[in-house]
């Protein structure tokens, strides 16, 4: 192998090992993507930021005892690309959170589609 070739394949490993976290980083893994939740509840902040939007949430239980909620989205590009804008949630808004829950238990989970107060939908999913 000359060296011309051996640099290119140096290169080419220092990228793949420096690029790694951010592949790992856009895993679903933590979360139970076989299983749907849905949870009700109040919206406390919503997160339009990369490099995952997110939506809080104040989720009453069976109790009455309010639980803190998060919902994690995709990207602002990915989200804009299926209608979504900074605008879509606001605090205070009660909404319906429907995703797969944190495989851990934590009252977080990766969001599919939120349900607004007066029936309409709007989907998280980007393909």
């Amino acid at each position: 192998m000359n060296s011309k070739h051996f640099m290119v394949m140096l290169l080419l490993t220092a990228l793949l090992i420096v690029l790694r976290p951010s592949f790992a980083h856009h895993s679903v893994a933590e979360y139970d993507m076989t299983h749907a939740t849905s949870v009700k509840g109040v919206v406390t902040q919503f997160e339009w930021s990369n490099p995952h939007a997110y939506i809080h949430l104040d989720v009453k239980d069976d109790k009455g005892n309010v639980e803190n909620w998060s919902a994690e989205l995709a990207s602002l590009g990915m989200l804009s690309r299926v209608n979504w804008r900074k605008d879509t949630v606001k605090a205070g808004d009660v909404i319906t959170a429907i995703g797969y829950r944190a495989k851990d238990g934590r009252a977080m989970m990766r969001l599919d589609k939120i349900v607004f107060a007066n029936g309409q939908e709007l989907s998280a999913r980007v393909l």
